[in-house]
């Protein structure tokens, strides 16, 4: 090669590319290519992850995932039943009490007001 001649590196012509790009062509070219990939859901992403783990894994999972499930639902039908019976039971229990006192409180201020008139 003659002193002055550039090597060919198979590349013809076309200039060195490395030292032209700036960082800011290089992003703009990354988001390019990341436009490229389709954007894939969460959903579709745990799903693709399940293939990774054997059929007794994903059953034991799916299974606990049922149970507790159903036994949430459980728990909150119990409770709600409960909390009704509950607060059902103590108005019907506790309401005449509270009219009662009541009622005796106002016949004692009927009382005093009385007492008051014919001092």
């Amino acid at each position: 090669m003659a002193p002055g001649e550039e090597s060919d590196s198979g590349m013809g012509s076309m200039p060195d590319s490395s030292k032209d790009v700036t960082p800011e062509k290089k992003r703009r070219e990354c988001k390019y290519d990341d436009d490229d990939i389709e954007d894939e859901t969460l959903a579709e992403r745990l799903w693709g992850l399940t293939e990774m783990f054997p059929e007794k894994v994903r059953d034991a999972t799916f299974t606990l995932y049922c149970g507790t499930k159903t036994g949430l639902k459980s728990l909150y039908g119990f409770t709600r039943s409960s909390f009704w019976i509950l607060f059902s039971s103590s108005a019907i229990l506790f309401a005449p009490v509270m009219f009662e006192i009541e009622r005796a409180q106002v016949e004692e201020a009927q009382r005093s007001q009385q007492k008051q008139v014919f001092k």
